[in-house]
């Protein structure tokens, strides 16, 4: 029976897919990796030259009205729409055990044979944010506060069997991610995330992995000491680390919020300096000029976030401009975003926004 694991990006990440993927081949080389593509295949990658098995780009999947679909999110959000629908193709197939998906920016330092023995008695497993409460009002506020307004459980990482409840489970999280998968915080959506606060009301066998080990980042530094080096191997609170999530890594936050969690703490600098050098010349890959495929109109125009918005609010422009990006006539979305949608709709457009 096959394990698989998936991770989902489009082709200008593949510099972080490679580390997470290596990582998965070193500790566990039985396992199939599957790389969900949220972009178009590209003749500047040969992905018989990267380390996953193969890949399921989003013209591979069975999502109705996909071009639309697609029209309605960021690159961020349509790289995590995704993921329910490559959880359920994978679990369709034929002598397949399991179904584990970790995010791209996360890398394995041990096998996991502990987690997948819990998968094995459960229907699904999840990661929770926080498994110790904060001891300080403002670790409560980073920290314990953050889960409530983005989710309770980090959807970096999730594990599936092929059980009746995991199949109702994936069906369940596929219908509503089709419809809300956005960054919305007011209304209490943050892409695929919140949903999967409500799992384990809805569903039986969901198993919550607590061990301190799992999905370390900066988020539960507060909670859990990291000791070693990574030479030796780095632990946590005396376990070996499992996996890590170096969420925010690009930007800088995660070396800020690294150093606010965990001051004076030599193995989280060594760690995050080591992932810092690690992608050093991410940036510098060709593969990461890649542009995204939905990034643009027909004519290679950006789509600004607003146009986006608006489309996916207005059910009869979906009508009018069945295939919105395409703007080779003379009456299409982008024209009548920048004329009409502007007058009937400033709200969408205003500098905020």
């Amino acid at each position: 029976m096959r394990t698989i694991a998936f991770t989902s990006a489009a082709l200008n990440y593949l510099p972080k897919v490679r580390k997470l993927c290596a990582s998965i081949k070193r500790f566990h080389p039985e396992f199939e990796v599957v790389l969900a593509l949220s972009d178009e295949r590209s003749t500047e990658v040969d992905f018989s030259q990267e380390p996953v098995d193969r890949v399921l780009a989003v013209s591979d999947l069975d999502i109705p009205d996909r071009t639309r679909w697609a029209f309605f999110h960021t690159i961020v959000e349509l790289s995590t729409a995704i993921k329910p629908f490559v959880l359920q193709r994978l679990l369709a197939e034929g002598d397949v055990a399991r179904v584990i998906y970790f995010d791209p920016d996360m890398v394995l330092f041990s096998r996991l044979d502990d987690m997948l023995a819990t998968l094995d008695e459960s229907s699904l497993v999840l990661t929770p944010h926080q498994t110790k409460p904060e001891l300080t009002l403002e670790a409560v506020m980073d920290n314990e506060m953050s889960s409530l307004r983005h989710g309770v459980y980090n959807l970096g990482f999730l594990g599936v069997r092929p059980t009746d409840e995991g199949r109702r489970f994936a069906q369940w999280w596929a219908d509503r991610i089709y419809h809300f998968c956005i960054a919305d915080i007011p209304r209490g959506l943050f892409t695929d995330q919140r949903w999967i606060d409500l799992a384990p009301a809805f569903f039986d066998g969901v198993g919550i992995l607590k061990s301190p080990r799992f999905n370390v980042a900066t988020w539960n530094l507060t909670t859990r000491h990291l000791s070693g080096h990574a030479g030796s191997g780095f632990q946590v609170d005396g376990e070996p680390l499992g996996f890590y999530h170096f969420t925010g890594f690009d930007s800088g936050a995660h070396r800020t919020m690294a150093g606010k969690n965990a001051p004076g703490n030599d193995s989280v600098m060594e760690l995050v300096d080591w992932y810092q050098e690690a992608t050093r010349f991410d940036r510098e890959d060709p593969v990461s000029r890649i542009a995204w495929k939905f990034s643009t109109y027909s004519d290679g125009s950006p789509i600004p976030l607003a146009h986006r918005r608006l489309y996916r609010a207005r059910p009869d422009l979906q009508v009018v401009f069945p295939n919105p990006f395409d703007v080779s006539a003379g009456f299409n979305l982008r024209g009548w975003m920048e004329t009409q949608g502007r007058i009937e709709h400033p709200e969408y457009f205003e500098k905020k926004n």
